[in-house]
């Protein structure tokens, strides 16, 4: 699955541990995370990542 990077602080987002300490589980996809999603280091909101290219 893709990985994002948070554009503001390049938290990345690996969708095979996902955020579990935000209640989100390993294996979500970040297009199935919810629309109030923010990245856990910042806040910023989920239209502020980017694909990251591997």
């Amino acid at each position: 699955m893709q990985k994002y990077v948070c554009v503001p602080c390049t938290y990345v987002y690996d969708p095979e541990y996902g955020n579990p300490d935000n209640g989100i589980d390993p294996d979500t996809a970040f297009e199935d995370l919810p629309d109030d999603w923010v990245c856990p280091v910042c806040g910023a909101t989920k239209d502020e990542f980017e694909p990251l290219d591997d």
